[in-house]
């Protein structure tokens, strides 16, 4: 793969990929995991809190 197509498709996504972390609350940082709610909703996290607990995903953050 030609390294001018790595990433092409994070173009087309608002903010090209980057928000704020729901979990750990890290801003500006690439959200392009999903982690599951217990009730079942998906939320977008980062690589570090792709394998977090699910007690972690589930709790608010302050």
């Amino acid at each position: 793969m030609a390294k001018t197509k790595r990433g092409r498709a994070l173009w087309n996504t608002p903010s090209r990929g980057r928000g704020t972390c729901p979990v750990c609350s890290t801003k500006r940082i690439k959200l392009l995991y999903t982690a599951n709610k217990s009730d079942g909703t998906a939320l977008k996290v980062c690589k570090r809190c792709q394998n977090a607990d699910p007690a972690r995903v589930d709790a608010p953050v302050i």
